[in-house]
């Protein structure tokens, strides 16, 4: 049986091979009878699939195991799924490629880190440098390996680094545009921004998320973030206006109520975060889309877009 990836896979198409368990929950059918609902992924994509007539003494595979899994690939309200005929979890002894499983940023979390405490560094503002070394050190080692999102932008190993690293890279090139803004404070947002998303998403350390947390269920990232930041300013001793500022431009980085953020930006530092937050998200989320779509095709509806993608074709038309 040949091998496919997640997104080459069409109805009616036969699959063996491994994935990786993003979510596991059992539940019951109409009948009462237990059956286990399983998302399932690959580096490029993610499938639905079902184990029927679940014994109900037994535990499901859990999210971030790796499952060896041949069925049927049908299409059930618009989506494809799988119809598991036989599966298993993997053993030390098969041939699992966890690259080809886990979608992962395209630089080194060690070369992120680096352009991230290159950049601190640079701060001639000894406040803003010390809050953001002290938030740094809150985040420790997880920020190696956290996703920016569960499913919506930088879903992947690393993506919260690869996230803040392009967003400053963008926020470096709108300062020679607009050279006025307070270079520390917007570049400090750009870094602080969404660390709350590590108290918001449960993770592993393949970069998987099964759920969101108790408190990012309640809270979110943009009020975690800000507990965080008073927490770690009370612990330097640091207050005032560089921390209410910081603040706002934590609570207001989505722009509107209607995406969470309970004020709009207001001043400019602000204003440029929330564009830049906004331009790098929605081009991660159209670059995985055109990678998972053929030349000359649309996608099915992308809900964070709210429209279809398009993957043009790039090369003269002879």
């Amino acid at each position: 049986m040949e091998n496919y990836t997640i997104c080459q896979l069409q109805r009616d198409m036969r699959f063996e091979g491994f994935l990786l368990i993003r979510s596991s929950e059992k539940r019951k059918d109409s009948k009462g009878n237990d059956y286990v609902d399983m998302n399932l992924i690959d580096r490029t994509g993610e499938i639905n699939c079902k184990i029927w007539n679940w014994d109900p003494e037994a535990t499901p595979p859990a999210s971030g195991e790796v499952i060896k899994v041949r069925g049927t690939v049908q299409e059930y309200n618009g989506r494809l799924q799988l119809r598991v005929e036989k599966w298993r979890l993997s053993t030390g002894e098969d041939p699992v490629d966890m690259n080809q499983l886990v979608p992962a940023a395209p630089r080194s979390p060690q070369e992120m880190r680096k352009e991230i405490t290159d950049t601190v560094a640079s701060f001639s503002s000894e406040t803003l440098r010390r809050l953001t070394e002290g938030m740094l050190a809150e985040a420790g080692e997880r920020l190696n390996y956290y996703p920016a999102a569960q499913r919506m932008h930088h879903a992947e190993r690393s993506g919260l680094l690869h996230h803040t690293t392009d967003m400053l890279r963008l926020a470096k090139g709108m300062l020679d545009v607009y050279p006025w803004l307070n270079r520390d404070l917007l570049l400090a947002g750009v870094i602080l921004h969404d660390l709350g998303k590590l108290e918001e998403l449960k993770s592993d350390q393949a970069g998987n998320v099964p759920d969101y947390t108790r408190e990012g269920q309640l809270l979110g990232h943009l009020v975690g973030g800000v507990i965080t930041l008073n927490r770690v300013a009370e612990k330097l001793g640091i207050s005032g206006e560089t921390v209410l500022l910081l603040e706002h431009m934590l609570l207001s980085h989505h722009g509107e109520s209607e995406y969470g953020s309970p004020k709009p930006p207001m001043f400019p530092e602000a204003e440029a975060l929330h564009w830049i937050d906004m331009m790098d998200a929605r081009m991660n989320t159209m670059k995985t889309v055109t990678d998972k779509t053929p030349e000359g095709a649309f996608s099915e509806k992308v809900y964070s877009l709210e429209r279809r993608v398009y993957h043009p074709y790039y090369a003269e038309e002879e």
